[in-house]
């Protein structure tokens, strides 16, 4: 793996790890549930701390588009998959341009 592909995958390995923290935060009603949202914070510093990693190798305005857009991506379908919360149509649409922005900041 190239340093330039191993920067990248430590941002999308971020955005993966920020999707947790969501789901997370989710299951902690609030912080009604305080190790949920306690593990929510965790996972958002290690989010965070992977995002300066890529940054060692990468433009931060790329990184951060990157994590941001995996985040997002990744909380919604995982939503949909454990929470059964729902997007319209126009939702998944720019969601999928979303995906293909990053694809392309890749090969920026």
């Amino acid at each position: 793996m190239t340093p330039s592909n191993l920067h990248f995958a430590l941002a999308v390995l971020a955005g993966l790890v920020d999707v947790a923290a969501n789901l997370a935060s989710t299951k902690s009603n609030g912080f009604a549930h305080r190790g949920w949202g306690a593990l929510s914070i965790v996972l958002v510093l290690a989010a965070f701390a992977l995002l300066a990693e890529a940054v060692r190798g990468m433009e931060l305005a790329i990184a951060y588009a990157v994590l941001g857009a995996t985040g997002v991506f990744g909380t919604a379908i995982c939503g949909r998959l454990l929470f059964g919360q729902k997007l319209k149509p126009i939702g998944w649409v720019g969601l999928s341009l979303v995906f293909g922005a990053v694809l392309v900041l890749h090969t920026a």
